[in-house]
């Protein structure tokens, strides 16, 4: 880790650009070299510069990887081609027989690959309300080895106590993991507050730019190293050279970004409490919000994403259509405003039923709040809305 010569660790937006990325030792150049080459040459028999193949390790890969470490405050970090292929090597931590406790209202692809493709291969998984402390300790098991949640939850914002919830599972001696995606290490450290793996899918804030997939689970144990480090070398779900590269450059302005991104996505939500109601956004920085006081003690903002109520999923289509500068996509993070509607979209694996009972309506819709001028977003809300 860098530091200052007094022994001081280097602030958050100078580790950013520094940390893993010296001037390259050949050349003089500040950026980091995309290593393309799958291979590496050994002096002799089991020789090498320390590196051999690069599905095992990479220079670029493992540049990001230092720096993704340092910024959330882990003992090692490591990438893979997606967050998805992030979320599914966490829990390769499992063995059959052994139980996973998860909020209930995370992303619909993770309960998808818990429930339709992880099960088969006999690993346990229940939801609780994450709030609900007593429910949560009543789901831990014996058998039980992770608790999983988001927070803020996707994509009614709900806020979770993660301090809170760490001291729960500490009592029965579980590991909590914590995606960290909405927030980005900038706005939230979960480490600091008592997690034990943070994962991204770094496609979101850390790259910034939608033009690069990526997921990445960052430990706190030697065992997290160990068994990450194995399953990137095993299964070969890496991050590639290239995609490392444009990481590293999305999370040189990781910080600038997050406070562009927050300024705007706090007009944003006053804007639409004000045309809308209250009652029909979610948004942590809104007073409103019941867990308000528990993001301001949690986070350091409350960033670019919230979604608000529409009525019903024609009302929600007529409102997308009329859009001209914001985006109906999937994805969230960038640098542009992205709109996307949660029960087509990436809750479109739940059944109607699942959705109601997590509060997503057909109405609902979900924005990033994305870099440009605020009054050329709200305007284009404001004509959207009619």
């Amino acid at each position: 880790m860098l530091r200052m010569t007094d022994g001081k660790k280097l602030g958050f937006a100078t580790r950013t650009i520094h940390e893993g990325q010296a001037p390259d030792a050949a050349t003089g150049a500040l950026n980091v070299p995309i290593y393309l080459s799958s291979t590496y040459q050994h002096s002799a028999i089991g020789k090498n510069k320390g590196y051999e193949y690069s599905r095992l390790t990479n220079p670029t890969r493992d540049a990001l990887e230092e720096c993704l470490r340092s910024l959330e405050g882990g003992t090692s970090a490591h990438c893979f081609g997606s967050g998805m292929a992030a979320i599914t090597a966490l829990c390769t931590m499992m063995k059959s027989g052994d139980h996973v406790v998860c909020a209930f209202n995370v992303y619909g692809g993770t309960q998808r690959v818990f429930d339709q493709v992880l099960v088969n291969y006999g690993i346990t998984f229940s939801y609780v309300d994450m709030m609900d402390l007593a429910a949560l300790r009543a789901a831990i098991r014996p058998e039980t080895k992770l608790v999983h949640l988001e927070s803020p939850s996707n994509p009614l914002m709900t806020v979770t106590d993660i301090r809170a919830v760490v001291g729960v599972c500490r009592e029965s001696g579980v590991e909590v993991s914590v995606d960290n995606t909405f927030m980005s290490p900038y706005l939230q450290q979960p480490i600091e507050l008592g997690a034990d793996i943070v994962m991204h899918s770094t496609t979101k804030f850390l790259n910034g730019h939608s033009d690069g997939l990526g997921g990445v689970l960052v430990g706190t144990k030697p065992e997290h190293d160990e068994r990450f480090r194995f399953v990137q070398k095993c299964t070969g779900g890496i991050l590639s050279p290239f995609d490392s590269y444009l990481l590293l450059r999305g999370i040189k302005t990781l910080s600038v970004r997050m406070e562009k991104h927050d300024a705007n996505g706090r007009v944003v939500a006053d804007f639409l409490a004000k045309r809308l109601g209250t009652e029909h956004v979610y948004y942590p920085g809104l007073k409103t919000h019941p867990q308000h006081e528990l993001a301001k003690r949690q986070q350091k903002g409350f960033g670019a994403l919230m979604s608000f109520e529409t009525g019903s999923l024609t009302a929600a289509d007529d409102f997308l259509k009329r859009l001209k500068l914001c985006a109906l996509a999937q994805s969230l993070g960038g640098v542009e405003t992205l709109m996307s509607h949660p029960a087509t979209m990436s809750h479109a694996s739940f059944s109607a039923e699942e959705r109601a009972r997590m509060g997503i309506t057909d109405g609902l819709v979900r924005i990033s709040v994305g870099l440009e001028d605020v009054e050329d977003i709200v305007a284009d809300l404001e004509q959207a809305l009619g």
